[in-house]
């Protein structure tokens, strides 16, 4: 049901309380803050995980709004719409739809986000080097149709600055950003590299992979299609595989020697410690699949055709497991004329005066869900550390919880007045200022 606008008198300074929205592709990190509040340690107890999808099950016959997905008991040829593509909003209905649902119906009470907009501020974040179009029409759903009292709308990575460092640096002061600090955020659609400096986004020297967790799930999607299970319409399940048996290869040459088995005349002996196998779920009697060790043995293969005991689907999940999230550090291997995330992050530091080098390889912070997979910083510090010098310092660090990070620093900073009246924009300035005075605060071109 559309939403009215609310008639709401002109609000001429802060807001109590500040809603925080990390509006990533796969899921919306969501909470709130308030700098009126003694305790600013930042908290990701406060910070809801929501999916940022609508999503349509063809067995069942339900339609699934955003964190109503959690009540799905079959997820089979579950089919998904992400308001968000390429990092950026493209359908604005299923965004409209899913934030009423989150924030303004009355069961977002009883989940702990329901607001009164014209009672807050609210802080959106987008993707640096976003069109103007998407900016302006972010803009008006904010202020116009849902009434804000306040608003800012900042570059997502910039959150990462005002969180707690993840270097051991101990907390820092609420709403003081760390003053050098290259980002990697390995996210849903892409893979970003972002220098922060003082907070503020070095634009220039911003670049992109577009390799991201999406990527590798088709890729996983496709190869175990090829070979053994049709998995084409299972993207739920596909991607849960890769969560759950996918890591980062070391030294993928000698990986991939050790489940090579050979041609007719030279057959070899795999490594079974890297082969697994997975166990699909039916929805009914197995709820969520899982990975096991490989059983080559007669006894397993009748299993697999259901001989004299209970069916059983599963996959073998040999080199895909290592060679799929290759794809972030050789995009050519699926014919992507890009560098990879190494080359990625030279690029940028290429865009930057050298001077600045060693203060950002020494600030190297990796955030975002797509890192989480096993050996994704180890490799990352050695493939960057042989294309150095010696004499550079290279520190890298791996947030702790590297989907909420940027949304904790979000947090910290909304715990700061001063810091937060320098960013917001007021409904009042809105309506007297107009749009593109707005775009101009965000950028930090008014001397507002």
């Amino acid at each position: 049901m559309a939403r009215q606008k609310p008639q709401a008198p002109p609000f001429t300074s802060l807001q109590s309380r500040t809603l925080i929205l990390d509006n990533g592709a796969d899921t919306i990190k969501a909470g709130f803050s308030s700098h009126l509040d003694q305790d600013t340690k930042s908290s990701a107890d406060a910070c809801h995980i929501i999916p940022n999808s609508i999503s349509h099950s063809t067995r069942d016959r339900r339609t699934y709004v955003a964190s109503q997905l959690r009540s799905c008991l079959d997820f089979g040829e579950l089919a998904f719409r992400h308001p968000v593509e390429n990092g950026y909003i493209v359908n604005w209905e299923s965004q409209k739809a899913i934030w009423e649902y989150e924030f303004f119906d009355d069961g977002a009470k009883a989940r702990g986000l329901w607001c009164e907009p014209r009672e807050t501020n609210l802080i959106l974040t987008e993707q640096s080097s976003a069109p103007i179009a998407v900016q302006r029409q972010a803009d008006e759903m904010a202020i116009e149709e849902f009434g804000f009292g306040g608003y800012a709308r900042v570059v997502g990575a910039i959150g990462n600055a005002y969180a707690d460092s993840a270097f051991g640096n101990g907390e820092g002061e609420a709403g003081v950003p760390a003053e050098c600090l290259l980002v990697i955020d390995a996210g849903y659609s892409h893979t970003t590299v972002t220098p922060l400096l003082h907070g503020r986004v070095l634009q220039s020297a911003c670049r992109r992979l577009d390799i991201g967790g999406k990527t590798l799930t088709n890729q996983l999607k496709d190869l175990i299609s090829t070979r053994q299970f049709e998995l084409q319409k299972e993207d739920w399940m596909a991607n849960q595989i890769k969560q759950d048996v996918c890591y980062v290869s070391q030294d993928f040459d000698v990986d991939l020697e050790r489940v090579w088995k050979g041609g007719m005349t030279d057959r070899r002996r795999i490594d079974h410690s890297i082969v697994v196998d997975y166990v699909l779920p039916d929805y009914e009697e197995i709820k969520r699949g899982f990975a096991r060790p490989h059983d080559p043995s007669s006894a397993a293969r009748k299993r697999q055709l259901g001989i004299g005991m209970p069916r059983e689907d599963l996959v073998v999940i040999a080199n895909e497991r290592f060679s799929v999230p290759e794809l972030l550090f050789t995009p050519s291997d699926i014919g992507m004329q890009s560098e990879g995330l190494v080359g990625t992050i030279l690029q940028s530091l290429n865009a930057l005066p050298v001077g600045l080098w060693q203060a950002f390889l020494a600030n190297v912070l990796v955030v975002g869900g797509t890192s989480k997979l096993p050996g994704f910083v180890e490799r990352l510090e050695g493939d960057l550390r042989s294309r150095l010098s010696d004499d550079i310092v290279l520190r890298i660090a791996h947030a702790e919880n590297p989907i909420t990070h940027a949304w904790t620093g979000g947090q910290r900073l909304a715990h700061n007045e001063t810091a937060l009246k320098q960013i917001i924009v007021t409904r009042e300035e809105y309506l007297e200022n107009g749009d593109g005075w707005m775009r101009r605060k965000f950028l930090g071109k008014t001397g507002g």
